[in-house]
């Protein structure tokens, strides 16, 4: 009943945040932003202190290597979240945005006009630096957040929570704007997503959290769901190019949703192609689960079970798979894919725009590293996250994605009779 009665009190004073934050001229959001880029900046020893107590926590629990990676903050870590928060700032406000305007024959002025959700349930795991962008975000589009963090990273959340606290209350925004749920057990989560008064939740984690989260919720949720990601080899591809791109998206940072899981293919140019990407990747250090014809042709890599098809490595750890040409690949992502980034390497026009069109993903790549999905790299600045469902948003959650919309209708006096 703790629980339940504490993180009830938290939304209820979220809620009266959200209704002062919805009306706030851009100028002054912009304050506040600015105010959380000079405080972290300043007490950025303070949070690397709390940071590195929450790593050797986990080390000692035994956290794999892509968790201690996600978790771990340094100084040019640090800059880089003082960086997103000012580009945020820099960003046009989409709150008053108007969508469409028409005028209807009865002479009725109709448009649609963008407007906070209201109040979001950030939900996530060991990425601290998700707490200072979720809180941005959500405040230059008008948005109270609730966040819960995972217990890995509590005493780094905590410092920067507190940092951001003080740069509202400087800047004479209400505290409770951004709020951090204190516990870190299921059962707050369960109690969060179940409280009235959040008009969205945003799970952001490995896959147990985001299933627990849209089992358990009695609110909207936008799911951002694991990253299988793909990268099809196609007949003739430049094979330096392909080594590029299998490099980059497997090896630049293994434990993120957009690196490269899977490598697929075409079966009538393997003997080319498959070699020397799988050799490059090797000499790397990575790891890769190959199926029959792949071993065949680079005996040195290790046999592919079923599991390691859809699977979410995370790690310096690759599947390949050959595949009969293009028809061969899409049927395998079909089967295997999160919805989340798919890439084709190709120098054939036609079978790019069968890509194109084909594929099922919030982000389909051609001639692309999967790890391009990714809100600063498509220009939107920080994101909440990449949501791999259909409503009410896909790809990456910046600015526009927290918002929704209302009808504005002037008149002068007309009735409908």
């Amino acid at each position: 009943m703790d629980v339940l009665r504490e993180i009830s009190a938290i939304v209820s004073r979220a809620r009266a945040a959200a209704r002062a934050l919805a009306v706030l001229p851009h100028a002054k959001k912009d304050e506040a932003l600015h105010a959380i880029v000079s405080r972290l900046a300043r007490g950025a020893s303070r949070v690397l202190e709390a940071n590195a107590e929450d790593v050797e926590s986990a080390r000692a629990s035994g956290s794999s290597g892509a968790m201690l990676d996600r978790l771990r903050l340094d100084d040019a870590r640090i800059a880089a979240m003082c960086a997103a928060v000012a580009h945020i700032a820099a960003l046009a406000d989409p709150v008053g945005t108007v969508i469409e305007r028409s005028v209807r024959p009865n002479g009725l002025a109709v448009s649609r006009v963008r407007v906070p959700l209201g109040v979001i349930a950030m939900i996530y795991e060991a990425r601290p630096n998700v707490t200072i962008e979720a809180s941005a975000l959500c405040l230059k589009a008008g948005n109270a957040v609730v966040l819960r963090g995972g217990k890995e990273a509590h005493r780094t959340n905590l410092a920067l929570a507190e940092i951001v606290g003080d740069a509202l209350e400087v800047a004479a925004l209400p505290r409770a704007s951004v709020s951090v749920v204190p516990f870190t057990d299921r059962d707050a989560v369960r109690a969060l997503v179940q409280t009235q008064g959040i008009d969205l939740a945003i799970p952001r984690g490995g896959e147990a959290l985001i299933r627990f989260v849209t089992e358990h919720a009695r609110v909207p949720v936008v799911q951002h769901y694991k990253g299988v990601c793909h990268l099809f080899i196609d007949e003739g591809a430049d094979v330096a190019v392909a080594i590029a791109l299998a490099l980059d998206g497997k090896l630049s940072r293994p434990g993120v949703c957009n690196a490269l899981e899977c490598l697929l293919v075409d079966a009538k140019d393997a003997s080319r192609t498959l070699p020397p990407i799988l050799r490059t990747l090797l000499d790397r250090g990575c790891e890769i689960r190959g199926c029959e014809r792949t071993r065949a042709l680079v005996p040195a890599v290790h046999a592919a079970t079923e599991g390691d098809w859809g699977r979410e490595f995370l790690e310096r750890i690759l599947a390949v798979r050959v595949v009969d040409g293009i028809e061969g690949a899409l049927a395998h992502v079909a089967q295997y894919g999160s919805g989340h980034t798919e890439s084709i390497c190709t120098k054939d026009a036609a079978r790019a725009d069968r890509w194109r069109s084909d594929v099922d993903a919030a982000c389909v790549v051609v001639n692309a590293s999967t790890r391009f999905h990714d809100g600063g790299e498509l220009g939107l600045g920080a994101e909440l996250g990449i949501a791999t469902s259909r409503l009410h948003w896909r790809g990456p959650m910046g600015l526009e994605a927290l918002t929704t919309m209302k009808w504005i209708v002037d008149g002068a006096g007309q009735v409908r009779g």
